[in-house]
């Protein structure tokens, strides 16, 4: 499972050309579920995205958690995100997940979610999505359940 991770001072979606969700101070992840992910992997990645320190504090030094500041996550279905780039110019979406398959694993990432940290919101799944945020810093970070599971180095 893949998580990229954008700090944000607010985000939202329209779906199919209607307003679907928003959110304020947090995260945009943009989430792709392979076909060997589990629930494990969904967990593993909502337990560190909820630690990680990179808002600032009072000091302006990124220590603080989405928790620490009381902030929203807004999670975004992606399947582009395992795109298989190396032969050819056209990618392959071999590695992603069966939809209905992805779509269980991210419902379940987002209730896991729902559960540590203040406020979700969400993309829909399998639809035209239009995202727009505004980016904080940028921060920008990439994870990967493999790597959390030691399987695979940064």
């Amino acid at each position: 499972m893949i998580a990229v991770l954008q700090r944000i001072k607010q985000a939202a979606v329209m779906a199919d050309g209607e307003p679907y969700s928003e959110c304020g101070k947090g995260f945009l992840i943009l989430l792709g579920v392979s076909s060997e992910d589990t629930e494990k992997d969904a967990t593993l990645l909502c337990d560190k995205i909820s630690k990680l320190r990179v808002f600032e504090d009072e000091n302006e030094k990124m220590n603080l958690s989405v928790n620490d500041i009381n902030g929203s996550v807004m999670v975004v279905p992606n399947f582009t995100l395992l795109a298989g780039y190396k032969k050819g110019n056209r990618p392959d979406f071999i590695r992603s997940a069966r939809p209905e398959e992805a779509n269980c694993l991210f419902e379940f990432f987002c209730e896991y979610m729902e559960k540590i940290v203040p406020k979700v919101c969400r993309g829909k799944f399998q639809s035209d999505m239009e995202v727009s945020l505004v980016n904080d810093g940028p921060v920008t970070i990439s994870m990967d359940s493999r790597v959390l599971r030691g399987e695979r180095e940064i």
